[in-house]
């Protein structure tokens, strides 16, 4: 029986492809990972009625993405790469829409990030500004990986099938603090988080690492297990 599942795509609102013009986009890789895992992805691009495009589809991932925007000012040189507001307007939108309707969701970096603000949480900006213990976590791809700690009685525990793993690592802000309904389940050794699931029933997941880019347990095995869940009533 057909599973499909929604990818909100990226928005280049910058013109860095062409001057002038706005491009939805997605690192291919997102579809085909989850195609491999037994679902039909369906890319949801902004402009779309996020009401009609979550009646449409079964799950909702939330792919990587850009930066957000600080809350209060930061160094000059520290670089960020906004995200357009108008993306994360459809995705916040796209996001309560699901919730709604009680569909499994899975934030991937961005995606993760976005879930633990729309829950009231905050984030970590910069880390190595806002966390100077921390170690680097922009590593270089495509070897680039870190340990991470998973918590024994978590959802993501059960479908990772492992308390410890590597995992990839491109990102400059993380999440600080979830809000009412989340909670942290896993972190990094140096005790950056590096993903959150709701409390609820609902199959709800956010992973700072980028799944759809690795094989292994937090890669494609973790894709699949997630797409397994999402269909068992």
């Amino acid at each position: 029986m057909a599973f499909t599942v929604g990818i909100s795509t990226c928005l280049d609102h910058r013109g860095r492809w062409r001057e002038g013009r706005d491009y939805v986009y997605l690192d291919r890789r997102y579809g085909d990972a989850l195609a491999a895992a037994g679902a039909d992805p369906l890319l949801l691009p902004p402009g779309a009625r996020p009401e009609r495009a979550v009646a449409a589809i079964d799950a909702l991932v939330l792919p990587g993405g850009d930066d957000f925007e600080p809350d209060s000012p930061y160094p000059a040189e520290i670089p960020f790469e906004l995200a357009s507001p108008d993306l994360v307007a459809f995705d916040r939108a796209l996001l309560a829409a699901a919730r709604q309707r009680g569909l499994p969701i899975l934030g991937i970096c961005y995606g993760a990030q976005l879930m633990a603000l729309e829950a009231g949480g905050g984030l970590h900006h910069h880390i190595p500004l806002d966390l100077p213990a921390a170690r680097e976590h922009q590593l270089p791809e495509p070897l680039g990986r870190h340990a991470i700690e998973i918590d024994d009685d978590s959802r993501l525990a059960s479908l990772l099938g492992t308390r410890r793993t590597d995992v990839n690592s491109l990102h400059h802000q993380c999440i600080a603090a979830v809000g009412p309904g989340m909670r942290p389940c896993a972190r990094a050794e140096d005790g950056v988080i590096e993903a959150i699931e709701s409390l609820g029933p609902t199959l709800e997941i956010g992973v700072q690492w980028h799944p759809e880019k690795m094989s292994g347990p937090a890669g494609d095995a973790f894709l699949a297990a997630w797409v397994g869940a999402c269909r068992t009533p």
